[in-house]
C-alpha cells in the first residue's frame, strides 16, 4: 500500500503559541527552524508522525539566534534572543536558506489523517494526557482548533498495529479559550480550569492555539 509522505504546515495564531509549543514544561527545548515560505520569513517547530512531518509556524516577527522561554512571577514571557545569559528556556533557531526537510510541501492527501474522537468532560481530556508506557516523557501538549460551529479542544494519540492510526481526543468549547493552560487539580477533588498563570503543587497542560480549521484534524470533509 502506497502512503503519501509529506509535510503539512499549520499557521499558529500568534508566536507565544509557537514559543510555548518548543519550550514550555519540555526539560529540553525543542530546535525551531526559520525559511522562506509563501514569501515570508517564518518560523517553526515540528511534530513527526509516521507519513507525515506537521509543521506549526508563524511570520518570524524578528531575527534572532533564541527563543526565549520565561516564567516570571506565573506569568510567561516569549522573545527572540541573541544570547542565553538570562535564566530562561531557549530553544535554538536555525535560519534555512532551503527547505527543512524533502518530502513534499503541498498534496491533495495527508499520509496521517487524524480521527476526530469526542471525550466527554475537560477532565477526561487532562487524565488523557498521562502515558503509563513512558510516564517520566510525557508530552502533554493541547491544540485549541476552531470550527464551523465553535472551538475545539483535543490531545493527539496513537495506536501502532501494521500501521499508526492517530486520534484526535476533544472536548467541545463554548467559545475561543483567552487562556494559555489547562490548570489540573485531581489531587484535590476539583474539576480542570483555564490559566495563565502557575500555582504550586498542580499540573498544567500547555495550550497551542491553531489559526485556522486544518483538514488534518479530521473536522473538514
Amino acid at each position: 500500500m502506497d502512503v503519501t509522505q509529506n509535510e503539512c504546515f499549520i499557521e499558529l495564531s500568534g508566536f507565544d503559541d509557537l514559543a510555548r509549543y518548543a519550550c514550555a514544561l519540555r526539560e529540553f527545548p525543542q530546535r525551531v527552524y526559520s525559511q522562506e515560505f509563501n514569501n515570508d520569513r517564518i518560523i517553526s517547530s515540528s511534530l513527526t508522525l509516521a507519513n507525515t512531518l506537521l509543521i506549526f509556524y508563524v511570520k518570524m516577527p524578528k531575527f534572532g539566534r533564541y527563543v526565549s522561554y520565561q516564567v516570571n512571577a506565573g506569568k510567561e514571557k516569549c522573545d527572540i534572543v541573541e544570547s542565553t545569559k538570562n535564566i530562561s528556556h531557549y530553544a535554538p533557531i536555525i535560519h534555512m536558506e532551503s527547505k527543512i526537510s524533502s518530502l513534499t510541501e503541498k498534496s491533495t492527501e495527508i499520509g496521517d489523517q487524524f480521527h476526530p474522537i469526542q471525550v466527554k468532560d475537560l477532565g477526561s481530556l487532562a487524565r488523557l494526557t498521562y502515558d503509563p508506557e513512558f510516564p517520566d516523557e510525557q508530552n502533554r501538549t493541547l491544540y485549541a482548533i476552531p470550527t464551523k460551529k465553535s472551538w475545539v479542544l483535543g490531545y493527539v494519540t496513537s495506536l501502532e498495529m501494521d500501521e499508526v492510526y492517530y486520534n484526535f481526543n476533544y472536548v467541545n468549547l463554548d467559545s475561543e479559550p483567552d487562556k494559555h493552560f489547562v490548570k489540573y487539580q485531581g489531587n484535590y477533588g476539583k474539576d480542570p480550569e483555564f490559566s495563565d498563570s502557575f500555582d504550586h503543587g498542580f499540573s498544567y497542560l500547555p495550550i497551542i492555539k491553531i489559526k485556522n480549521e486544518h483538514s488534518v484534524f479530521g473536522f473538514i470533509d
